[in-house]
């Protein structure tokens, strides 16, 4: 932690209850529970990893007497009294209401008995009957669901991931007395073998990796078992190497999991979260683990995607409908893991680290980090934020563009925008086990934007109520489809190849290939990024569907007035929008989920089947009536040089850029290019992308120069920058 601590109203521990985090009792290395019988000389370096996971989930000194923490474990302390005194073991439940397999709810509550035992202020810490009633239920469950030798019926990730992993960690924090930590150990090793963490395919990459490596731990922290410690260790290996394909971390910033679905928001937490643990619990052990690509990978991948403390819903997969304020949730999953991290990490990005989540949690006004009831995190939290000398980092400006994954933010003072988009090797979007089934089109150019004020703006039940056929941002066929459409998991990827583009860091030129989801819908998309908006252009929209298409310029969840006029729209405390062609409009009431949500939408309908049709329109986000107008009046802000399907370039005379997404070799406004490529030239610099990533060479055309740029698909699409003088 940089700076210096504030140790107001920490709590010292007690030797009592430091051995009781050690797991050293009179009764012997695993807690009070191990009967005198059956005591044995502890491994010392099984007792130090059991204590350090017990102080990962307890949290950093802290006074359990003072709130909020006083509040919250008293509430943890009644929930594992009601669920102890509940209990009531049969051949088909634990717990009456339910039944097995019970494979997330019983092994929770379960995990939750094991918390009140280790954690002080719950009135139970260290009570022996409640560890006798964890050590019975965890039994219990054993002998009739996680058996060794069962029939793993339904989703593998219950048997080798969500299961064990929760009992394991229930056994752990009490004290599994050795008769039935041994049967537990033998059913793990049934359903997660060693060679489970054999080879870093299949399900068992990226977050699942960790996730089984976690089990391992701390199914070797359980049964003393050296060889299951080091194995642990070892399997991370593959997880830090940044990967060219498939799930893992890329060159860029992107994560993968699932092959096709950027993750960050979702089982990227999971990864960081779980990362962030092992290497709390084995520094200064044998099997110490060097984090220095997840350490890298904090700034590069997961920061870009978190504004004022929410995660972005473009890196979140099948999770965005699962229920409102979720991206804020896994905003504060980040924050937590990052914290965890930092006390890995050297002191340089450690301290980086505190004053971004100060920034985050500052910011958050919508679901406030420190009202969440967790100790471990919030007492994390409140020592950085209770340090004067860690400043809160503001959001930063610039442009972020990861083409690995198809997404890009673009960061400027006072808003922010994200585009998520699909490619040849990411999908339209994901769906699985029944959830987002509507999420067809997030992956068709949906264009993100919030200005000062609209943190909430996809929290608060956007996903249930919106139009999914009029997400702001995308090129859509309004051919209905169904529930569920396309390849499950994320495996929906369309053909086009050309999706990324250039940026110099500030400013961006980003382009989209677009072929639509089960549609015969294509369009050429290209979004240019700049001071105080995106300008956005489409052409070579065409179709037989023998539907209309759409694009749809914006879909707010706002019942604020909207006020139009000669080519341009404003909607008051939002933006404005100065739009070539007719404008539609609508304003509607749309129930979901058993709510309802006012929406405004925009759209530019090309008609049925259209052949080759086009847009252009500014976005202006937090602008105000009085500027959009003047934009509107102003046609030379920006100047649209070419719009086809061959190529889409802009000059935008003020900022001194000149963009291009050439679809094919060509030129305009002095600007040409000998192949596929994204061009943007501003100043003294011009800064060049293959999206395609195959081009052995490129020769660029500016002002009457050539440039030849050599590979310049080497790098995943990355940009490269010649210095023009």
């Amino acid at each position: 932690m940089s700076g210096r601590p504030d140790n107001r109203g920490v709590h010292r521990p007690t030797r009592r209850s430091l051995l009781r985090l050690g797991g050293v009792t009179a009764a012997g290395a695993l807690g009070a529970l191990v009967p005198a019988t059956a005591a044995r000389t502890p491994d010392d370096t099984f007792v130090r990893l059991r204590r350090r996971w017990r102080e990962v989930t307890a949290g950093p000194g802290y006074d359990p007497a003072v709130e909020p923490y006083r509040t919250w474990l008293a509430r943890l302390g009644r929930t594992a009294a009601r669920l102890r005194d509940t209990m009531a073991p049969a051949r088909t439940s634990l717990w009456p209401d339910e039944p097995f397999p019970s494979f997330a709810a019983t092994p929770r509550r379960l995990r939750t008995m094991a918390h009140a035992y280790a954690l002080e202020g719950t009135g139970l810490a260290g009570d022996p009957a409640l560890a006798a009633a964890v050590a019975a239920g965890v039994d219990h469950y054993r002998r009739h669901v996680y058996a060794a030798g069962a029939d793993p019926a339904g989703n593998w990730w219950h048997w080798q991931i969500g299961v064990p992993k929760a009992l394991l960690d229930a056994a752990v924090l009490a004290g599994l007395p050795e008769p039935p930590g041994a049967a537990l150990c033998d059913a793990v090793d049934h359903f997660v073998p060693e060679g489970r963490l054999g080879g870093y395919d299949g399900t068992s990459t990226a977050a699942n990796r960790v996730d089984l490596c976690v089990v391992m731990l701390l199914r070797a922290m359980l049964g003393s078992d050296h060889g299951k410690a080091a194995l642990a260790a070892s399997a991370l290996a593959p997880v830090f190497r940044l990967v060219g394909d498939g799930d893992g971390f890329y060159r860029d910033g992107s994560f993968v999991q699932h092959t096709y679905v950027p993750y960050q928001g979702g089982y990227g937490v999971t990864l960081l979260s779980g990362l962030a643990a092992l290497l709390a619990v084995l520094r200064g052990s044998p099997w110490e683990v060097s984090g220095r690509t997840v350490y890298d990978m904090v700034e590069r991948s997961f920061a870009p995607f978190v504004l004022d403390g929410a995660c972005m819903d473009l890196v979140r997969g099948r999770g965005i409908g699962r229920k409102a304020f979720g991206d804020h949730d896994k905003g504060r999953e980040i924050a937590a893991a990052v914290l965890l991290l930092g006390e890995s990490a050297p002191a340089a990005e450690r301290a980086r680290w505190h004053a971004l989540v100060k920034g985050w949690a500052a910011r958050d006004t919508y679901r406030p980090m420190m009202e969440h009831p967790d100790p471990a995190f919030h007492a994390r939290l409140a020592a950085v934020v209770r340090d004067d000398g860690v400043p809160a980092a503001p959001e930063p400006v610039g442009h972020r563009l990861l083409p690995m994954s198809a997404r890009a933010v673009h960061r400027r003072p006072g808003w922010c925008a994200a585009l998520s988009m699909a490619s040849s090797r990411i999908g339209h979007y994901e769906h699985g086990n029944g959830e987002n089934l509507r999420g067809w089109h997030t992956g068709s150019g949906m264009l993100y934007w919030w200005a000062e004020g609209h943190g909430d703006h996809y929290s608060d039940a956007f996903w249930p109520t919106v139009d999914p056929y009029r997400l702001p941002g995308t090129t859509v066929s309004t051919l209905r489809l169904p529930d569920g459409a396309g390849a499950a998991w994320g495996d929906t990827c369309p053909p086009g190849r050309w999706v990324g583009g250039a940026t110099d860091g500030t400013y961006a030129t980003v382009g989209q290939h677009l072929n639509g989801l089960e549609s015969t819908m294509e369009a050429f998309k290209s979004w240019f990024f700049l001071d105080d908006a995106v300008l956005c252009l489409g052409a070579g929209i065409t179709a037989r569907d023998g539907v209309a298409v759409e694009t749809i310029v914006d879909n707010r969840r706002t019942g604020a007035p909207l006020t139009t006029g000669d080519g341009w729209a404003h909607l008051e405390g939002h933006g404005g929008y100065v739009v070539r062609g007719p404008l539609r409009t609508t304003r509607e009431r749309r129930t979901g989920g058993g709510v309802t949500r006012d929406y405004v939408t925009l759209w530019l309908d090309h008609g049925v089947d259209p052949r080759s049709a086009g847009y252009a329109y500014l976005l202006l986000p937090g602008t105000s009536l009085e500027k959009t107008r003047r934009r509107a009046a102003e046609p030379g802000f920006a100047r649209v040089l070419a719009n086809t399907a061959r190529l889409q370039a802009v000059h935008v005379p003020s900022l001194g850029i000149t963009a291009a997404n050439f679809w094919n070799a060509g030129s305009a406004g002095g600007l040409s290019a000998s192949a596929p490529c994204a061009v943007l030239a501003r100043g003294g610099a011009l800064t060049v992308s293959d999206p395609r990533r195959d081009l052995d060479e490129l020769a660029v055309t500016w002002a009457g120069t050539t440039y030849e740029v050599p590979r310049p698909g080497a790098r995943e699409g990355a940009s490269t920058t010649i210095d023009l003088a």
